[in-house]
């Protein structure tokens, strides 16, 4: 039977005459079903896929391609085709219905065609055009959508992640990436791919949205592909391009901000704290540290991230902002890692730098005004009130003495600041200006403080306002001038031989208030006169005599 079936649509080269007797003097046509868009018609030398029905006139089938389930392809013009279905295919739209009467003369005349069709008999088709080609066909390709900047087209050689949706040319879907949330990926012009698709990606720009319309010899050819694509089959393909990168490519970096000055870059060694976007090329985002409110901090150059972050965070300034392409070579590799990066996918960072500091690095002192008289200085011990705004190195206030409505007051050298700040007031004049940058190991530390991030670098912007003298550790009081010939009576106002505290204390006091001697300061004048007067009254018994009196000798004399 099947043979026989072959026989419907050769062309007989023999003319009969008796065939020009019948009504019908050449096909008739009719198109009951036209889409609305018909790129392409059917013309000679086309190849074509199509389903039929062919019945007689009276309504009895005679051949049904729907009913082996395979589409007729053949090509059309060319006298492989019985000549009533080449002049009734002509013009045909994919998609398009159309009900072909062919007259016998058109058709198999007065011999049949074996047992099936008889001698002079109409054969009526029901058609449907699923596919037209033609061996001169390029691959057709149409821009649907652009990103507004394109830094970057498919070349030979590149590696590609897109997504798709892939349908034959009548609008049936036979495979989509979206489907199995998962892009397709692979080199092009590498033998990785139909050679259709080679071509009909080149020249893309990440996130734009291409149709590709392949000719079957540049899919899948004669045998077609499973059970999915049919034999001599064109193919439609609406590409979105997700990804694209070259094996050969390095990292790229936008400087996007860069402040002036830059005292400092950063290098290898260095810990940094920075912000970031990440995102894929078509602008998913994947990762951010301003959703977690914190900072990634990490050393560089000793490979603690990705080795693309690695190279690109070396060079930067305080406060830089940067946009770092990573390709997938220098970031998570061909297996990207968990569900967050998939494999083979290139890496986009936007970086905003807040600090960055070295293990070595000291305190930073830059005097912005001096005062032209600089007689004294500060150094440890000494009482000193100060003006302060203290500012991550981004800008962002902490604290300020101006919202305290008071200015601080300190002693140097007795860790009342962080170590950074006392080093940063050290040597300074009442009415001079500084600059004070401290690292976190001078700071804070890697655990931050109250409302100090970890490892964060601390800005000080300080004005040193009153400067008091202080006295050595270990002692409370000394004598800035000669000590009194004869001090216990001195002390012994009444001339009773003893020394009461309040003797002593008033003592004491006119010392500090004629300028021969200085109290520790910072402290309660009369909580540290009481101490000293402890320390003289051996036996506790309330009053001094002159044989319990002790006068230290040393460069800072002391009761």
């Amino acid at each position: 039977m099947e043979a026989s079936y072959a026989l419907l649509f050769l062309c007989f080269t023999e003319v009969f005459v008796g065939c020009h007797t019948n009504p019908l003097e050449d096909v008739i046509i009719d198109r009951y079903d036209i889409p609305r868009v018909c790129p392409r018609e059917v013309q000679t030398g086309d190849y074509v896929r199509y389903h039929y029905n062919g019945t007689f006139m009276d309504g009895k089938k005679f051949d049904s391609s729907r009913d082996r389930g395979v589409p007729f392809v053949g090509q059309v013009g060319l006298g492989r085709l019985i000549t009533g279905m080449d002049r009734g295919i002509q013009g045909m739209c994919v998609n398009e219905r159309r009900k072909v009467t062919v007259p016998p003369h058109l058709a198999y005349g007065s011999l049949g065609a074996g047992n099936v069709v008889p001698p002079d008999t109409i054969l009526v088709f029901d058609l449907v055009l699923l596919d037209i080609w033609n061996t001169e066909d390029k691959v057709q390709t149409f821009t649907l959508s652009k990103a507004k900047a394109c830094e970057r087209t498919v070349v030979a050689s590149d590696y590609v992640r897109y997504h798709y949706n892939g349908t034959l040319l009548d609008g049936t879907t036979f495979d989509s990436s979206y489907k199995r949330n998962r892009t397709y990926d692979a080199y092009v012009k590498q033998d990785e791919l139909i050679p259709g698709m080679d071509e009909g990606l080149l020249g893309m720009c990440v996130g734009e949205l291409r149709t590709i319309i392949i000719p079957p010899f540049l899919a899948y050819g004669e045998q077609g592909y499973g059970t999915e694509v049919p034999p001599q089959a064109s193919l439609v393909f609406s590409v979105l391009l997700v990804d694209l990168f070259n094996p050969k490519d390095d990292i790229t970096i936008d400087n996007q901000e860069v402040p002036e000055p830059c005292a400092r870059k950063s290098v290898a060694g260095d810990f940094i704290r920075y912000h970031y976007n990440g995102t894929f090329q078509d602008g998913t985002l994947f990762d951010s540290s301003y959703q977690r409110n914190h900072t990634y901090d990490t050393y560089i150059g000793m490979g603690y991230i990705i080795s693309g972050m690695d190279k690109a965070l070396q060079g930067v300034c305080m406060g830089e902002k940067r946009r770092i392409t990573v390709p997938p070579q220098l970031a998570y590799g061909e297996n990207g890692t968990g569900d967050i990066i998939p494999g083979s996918a290139v890496l986009i960072f936007n970086v905003h730098i807040i600090d960055f500091h070295n293990p070595s690095d000291q305190v930073d002192i830059k005097v912005t005004y001096k005062p032209a008289e600089c007689n004294r200085t500060t150094e440890d011990n000494d009482l000193i009130k100060y003006r302060y705004n203290c500012s991550l190195m981004d800008g962002t206030l902490l604290y300020s003495s101006e919202n305290n409505g008071k200015l601080q007051e300190t002693v140097l050298g007795e860790n009342r600041v962080i170590e950074g700040l006392d080093k940063g007031l050290q040597n300074m004049c009442v009415g001079e200006r500084r600059k004070v940058i401290v690292p976190p190991h001078l700071g804070h530390g890697e655990y931050g403080g109250s409302g100090v991030p970890g490892s964060a670098v601390l800005f000080f912007e300080l004005e040193l306002t009153d400067l008091q003298k202080g006295v050595p550790e270990g002692y409370n009081f000394v004598w800035l001038k000669n000590t009194p010939q004869q001090i216990f009576p001195a002390m012994d106002m009444n001339s009773d031989n003893e020394v009461p505290l309040e003797e002593f204390s008033t003592f004491i006091k006119m010392q500090v208030a004629e300028g021969i001697g200085r109290l520790r300061p910072g402290q309660d004048p009369d909580a540290i006169i009481k101490d000293m007067f402890a320390n003289q009254d051996q036996n506790a018994d309330g009053k001094i005599v002159l044989a319990e009196l002790q006068v230290k000798v040393d460069a800072h004399d002391e009761l």
